[in-house]
């Protein structure tokens, strides 16, 4: 059937639905009804969104980690730990990646090694293997909220087990999950996949269950320019709520600059919300997220704990609902939980420190100004490209390099923009390739790249992006060449 963003009928997604509860043997213990009856049982401190609105109008910026191993005691012992010892707001179960991959027997063979060897053995928790019942083990177990974050471009079994199973959030979309973490994905049939997720997420809104989804806004890491993960963002916002999702978080990675990453992330909510109501959506809640440093890490601790305040500090300054919180081992491989715990504790003193604190408006309006007339650019090109249907649009926008990732896997990605930073650290655009900037916007970036370039005493060049990718594992921000600053 033809792609558009219109709500998939009740008989289509039940036929669909067939097919997708027997992609492995755990789909079969997946009721709705019984699910809907587990969900209206749990208390109000369990539920995802709930404690996102309430921060929300609190003006509280929540900590949450990322974790998850491969069997269930383990697991739950991890995240009691992180909230407990590390005083985690908010919890995650990060799935393994041959589940990812819809590798279930794969995933089952780490379950036995893992079983065998007395310690994990993935790189995460194979909730479609354990099904229905190990997930509500989980929940049972915690007495905070706790959400599915993953990487898969078709998560469907996933979203069917773990919202059965009593989750309250589910991370991802069709093109976030897709375009940054996979090769060969058809965008065309991972937005697709996704609507059935987001329809599944309306089935239970519907329900009157709470479920919150999170679009993944880092993409490939801290050099994608604040416009097109923002476009990323909005756009997948705009079909999860057609297809009924009411509580949407949206989310950025911290490119590194303090001033661009506090208008990122308040550009991030205004866009969303007036994109939103724009396209009759007004009646959903957003909230935002900031994703920590998501480059290289310093290897020395103390190195890496800067690193992370810096990070707590531009999500306490930009009043994010949430942040994702990094840990001091980030360089050296999967963490310790307790070294997990370290980063949550670090991260939750950051903000409280500064939770009174504000940036004058002043100072960031010209960015904030920047960013939302590049996103508009890019959203409203896709909606021009689909003949107003942002489903078609933003398939056709990859297609063309109008939605263009920086250095992600995808081969439907254009993989022409070339960001890199300015004097001051600011991500900006060397080369826009088929991102329909205006003259003006690629006129603003010219002259910002000029300037780093003038002060370096060397040619814009991709050199310059090299050098800033490594940059923060070699103790700085903007990646400066050899003997800069010396006399």
């Amino acid at each position: 059937m033809e792609l558009k963003n219109k709500r998939i009928a009740d008989e289509e997604f039940q036929e669909i639905r067939k097919t997708v509860l027997q992609q492995w043997p755990t789909g079969k213990d997946v009721n709705l009804e019984e699910g809907f009856a587990y969900h209206k049982a749990l208390p109000g401190h369990k539920i995802f969104s709930d404690k996102l609105n309430k921060a929300k109008a609190q003006g509280i910026t929540l900590i949450q980690p990322r974790a998850g191993v491969a069997l269930i005691h383990e697991h739950i012992e991890l995240l009691t730990y992180l909230q407990d010892k590390g005083e985690a707001d908010l919890l995650p179960t990060t799935i393994d990646s041959y589940t990812r991959q819809n590798r279930y027997q794969k995933a089952e063979m780490g379950i036995e090694e893992s079983v065998k060897a007395g310690t994990s053995k993935l790189n995460g928790f194979p909730a479609v293997n354990h099904g229905v019942a190990a997930c509500r083990q989980i929940i049972e177990a915690l007495d905070t909220p706790v959400q599915i974050r993953h990487g898969t471009p078709d998560a469907r079994l996933l979203a069917e087990i773990s919202l059965a199973g009593g989750f309250t959030s589910f991370e991802g979309g069709g093109i976030s999950y897709n375009i940054p973490y996979a090769k060969s994905a058809q965008p065309e049939q991972t937005v697709r996949d996704w609507q059935y997720i987001d329809r599944l997420t309306g089935i239970y809104e519907e329900a009157g269950i709470a479920i919150n989804r999170e679009p993944f806004g880092p993409l490939t890491g801290t050099l994608v320019p604040p416009c097109v993960s923002h476009s990323v963002a909005v756009i997948e916002a705009l079909l999860a709520a057609e297809q009924g999702v009411k509580n949407i978080t949206v989310g950025y990675g911290q490119c590194g600059n303090l001033m661009q990453d506090v208008a990122a992330m308040q550009s991030l909510m205004a866009l969303t919300e007036a994109y939103l109501k724009e396209y009759g959506y007004g009646n959903v809640a957003v909230t935002t997220v900031l994703h920590q440093w998501m480059g290289g890490f310093p290897q020395d601790e103390a190195k890496a704990f800067a690193v992370i305040s810096w990070g707590s500090a531009a999500a306490a300054l930009s009043n994010a609902t949430k942040v994702i919180v990094k840990t001091p081992h980030e360089a050296l491989g999967v963490p310790t939980m307790e070294a997990n715990a370290q980063g949550l504790r670090c991260t939750k003193q950051m903000i409280s420190m500064l939770r009174e604190q504000q940036i004058s408006p002043k100072i960031l309006d010209e960015e904030k100004e920047i960013i939302e007339k590049e996103t508009r650019c890019i959203v409203d090109k896709c909606f021009e490209l689909g003949g107003g249907d942002i489903a078609k649009g933003a398939v056709a926008a990859l297609q063309a390099g109008v939605i263009d990732v920086p250095f992600a896997p995808s081969k439907f990605n254009a993989g022409r923009l070339l960001p890199a930073r300015d004097n001051e650290g600011a991500v900006r655009i060397i080369d826009a390739g088929s991102v329909p900037l205006s003259k003006e916007l690629m006129e603003f970036h010219k002259a910002k790249i000029a300037e780093r370039a003038k002060a370096e005493k060397r040619q814009p060049s991709f050199q310059m992006v090299i050098d800033d990718v490594y940059a923060i594992s070699k103790g700085r921000l903007v990646g400066r060449p050899a003997g800069f600053g010396q006399q």
